[in-house]
């Protein structure tokens, strides 16, 4: 993250090949889902993910499944294999198909994004799930789609506390575990916290993904709450649960560091998954039927959500400063790519060695077509080009 962002960490530079006065060197950042810098490219891409697996017709809700405080301890101490993490998401889904199919009386499998989470407000380890799920599923037995009218928020509590803590005596059987679910059984008799979402979430496919994606692409502490840094010490503030009061902190830059950190995930993790009828297998085998379903309770089954483009760095740049960063400065000319420099790897791609290669250069067979010049139809540029103008960096 110190280095997002720094020509030190590597950069791409963009030269006009129409007029060579111009060029332009690009940074790479560091990509990571909770730096202050990258979180707006992370979101949008986000975004662009959930809005391809949407599926048309169907109704959504969130949900929200936490872990008991007493119990983070063991997640902490295992986030570096991201096991835990991974059956949690599992039994999280588990869980909210047996609640639908106890209150439908029947048995079925719903769809479900799960996404996990692992910062509290204050930026503590607080490992807990966002959940969209749909509203009904399907009988696999008798192949009918059954929605889900009346959400039965009470039994969740229960359902929750015994699917999670069978999911922590088989993941992690030993006396300390099994003695601490005993004691969580009878501190708890009424279950565990579970969020219900007041309302629908939003039915068109940006204001979901957008909607879900603030919970989850950000970073654990953003920019705008934190109020100074002296140093040696940061100070920040969050809105407590609790109290629904603002709180501030003022920890050791150190802690501050550790707060951070601490919520990175394994390499390779998935943080984002589908199951059930989100899973893309799984809807196709029973479309028909769902639509079949949707079409009797008064829904019709319009198409297929809008699919979000993924935007680049250009079309970022252009959307915050209504300005394009690859147009020449001088002369208006598209920008191309002239070099990739990589600190590890050093020079990765060197335009100038390709002309001087006689990447261009016209040859016997090209003589009197459109691609004569190598094979490239966009050389030379109109109005030519001046090598010598370009400025070359060593």
């Amino acid at each position: 993250m110190l280095g997002c962002g720094k020509e030190e960490g590597g950069y791409s530079e963009y030269v006009c090949m129409k007029c060579g006065r111009d060029l332009r060197r690009v940074a790479f950042t560091c990509k990571s889902c909770f730096c202050l810098s990258c979180s707006k490219g992370y979101t949008d891409e986000f975004v662009a993910q959930v809005s391809r697996v949407l599926q048309p017709g169907l109704r959504y809700r969130h949900m929200i499944l936490t872990v008991p405080e007493q119990l983070r301890i063991h997640f902490y101490r295992n986030r570096g294999e991201g096991k835990l993490l991974c059956e949690l998401m599992r039994c999280g889904y588990e869980c909210l198909e047996d609640v639908v199919s106890t209150a439908l009386r029947h048995k079925v499998r719903i769809g479900a994004i799960v996404v996990v989470q692992t910062h509290g407000r204050s930026g503590h380890y607080n490992p807990h799930l966002h959940i969209i799920m749909t509203s009904g599923g399907i009988n696999e037995e008798t192949g009918k789609w059954l929605e889900l009218g009346y959400f039965p928020y009470e039994i969740i509590h229960k359902k929750w506390q015994y699917r999670l803590f069978k999911m922590l005596r088989e993941v992690v059987p030993t006396k300390e575990m099994k003695s601490l679910l005993n004691e969580l059984y009878r501190k708890y008799p009424d279950g565990l916290v579970a969020h219900v979402t007041r309302g629908k979430v939003p039915e068109q496919c940006r204001g979901l993904a957008k909607y879900l994606a603030k919970y989850v692409a950000s970073p654990p502490i953003a920019i705008r709450r934190i109020l100074s840094y002296t140093g040696d010490e940061v100070t920040y503030w969050y809105n407590e649960h609790r109290t629904k009061k603002k709180e501030v902190a003022r920890v050791d830059v150190v802690t501050f560091i550790g707060r951070m950190v601490q919520h990175i995930l394994p390499k390779g993790f998935q943080r984002v998954r589908y199951y059930g009828l989100q899973a893309t297998r799984t809807f196709k085998k029973w479309i028909e039927a769902i639509k079949d379903g949707l079409r009797k309770v008064g829904r019709s089954v319009k198409g297929a959500y809008e699919v979000v483009a993924c935007k680049n760095y250009r079309e970022r740049y252009r959307e915050m400063s209504g300005q394009d960063p690859l147009k020449c400065r001088y002369c208006g000319g598209e920008m191309d790519l002239w070099r990739v420099w990589h600190p590890k790897y050093g020079t990765i791609y060197d335009e100038w060695e390709k002309i001087k290669a006689g990447k261009y250069e016209r040859t016997a067979e090209s003589e009197g077509t459109d691609a004569g010049y190598g094979g490239c139809s966009v050389w030379p540029p109109a109005g030519g080009v001046q090598l010598p103008l370009f400025t070359v960096r060593a």
